[in-house]
């Protein structure tokens, strides 16, 4: 798909780092909590709860946390989990970089002042609500891991319903690209079909990309990248850069 973020990829390389901190713990956990909130607390009959579940267990989460976090959302343990609001955050970072971040909090000011500060600490802004949102349009992705032939691909993306995929340069990953409202659709077909599903979600994708080429931009971006996704109340950072590998490797470095 034109101007799919490699920002995706760094995210997968990232997120083994992540889950030996134990954000990943605490970000899966409240994914549970507000998919438990918003729908019936079952993973067999609630979509986004079934995700997240997975995700969970993939991650190493222990069942009985899994457990804690549905019933929380449930409201079986009380109203904590009704505090948590589901917000987007917007801004630029250096080089006119646009950034969508998604956070669920409990506290908004707390959150937003957070934000602020990681922004101004690393040569960005936070913006008002809509200043780059425009640039992104939202779609549901099912990732399919193992090799597979790019003709069994294609026919059950199109029975599917599928947009459009993307296939990895390593060939062992593709992306499926749908409609938001279809997305457990397609998921659905594509297990259905065989295929090796690893994660089925919602991601922003951006419309046109800014291609970053000098080493100090780079640098700046993903120290910036890291600074947001480190916060306790993000869930998901989205920009539209892009830059050779090589020189992700050189500032991830």
């Amino acid at each position: 798909m034109a101007g799919h973020s490699k920002w995706a990829n760094i995210k997968r390389q990232k997120a083994r780092v992540d889950s030996v901190k134990g954000k990943t713990f605490a970000r899966l956990s409240r994914e549970i909590i507000v998919a438990a909130r918003s729908g019936v607390p079952d993973p067999n009959g609630n979509f986004q709860l079934r995700n997240a579940v997975e995700k969970a267990k993939a991650a190493g989460i222990p069942n009985e946390n899994i457990e804690r976090a549905i019933a929380k959302g449930s409201g079986q343990l009380g109203s904590d989990g009704d505090n948590l609001e589901d917000i987007r955050y917007e801004g630029y970072g250096p080089g006119g970089v646009a950034i969508l971040i998604e956070a669920l909090t409990d506290n908004r000011n707390r959150t937003a002042a957070d934000l602020r500060r990681a922004f101004t600490k690393n040569g960005g802004n936070l913006g008002e609500t809509g200043c780059v949102s425009w640039m992104f349009e939202q779609k549901g992705v099912v990732t399919v891991g193992g090799a597979v032939a790019e003709e069994q691909l294609l026919e059950a993306s199109l029975e599917g319903g599928a947009e459009s995929y993307e296939l990895m340069e390593s060939g062992s990953t593709a992306e499926v690209f749908t409609e938001v409202s279809n997305l457990e659709n397609l998921n659905q077909t594509l297990r259905e079909k065989n295929l090796n599903v690893d994660d089925a979600e919602l991601r922003w994708i951006v419309k046109t990309t800014v291609e970053v080429t000098e080493p100090d931009l780079a640098r700046s971006l993903l120290k910036l990248m890291d600074a947001l996704e480190d916060l306790d109340d993000v869930q998901n950072v989205t920009a539209n850069f892009e830059m050779a590998d090589e020189l992700m490797s050189l500032s991830m470095a």
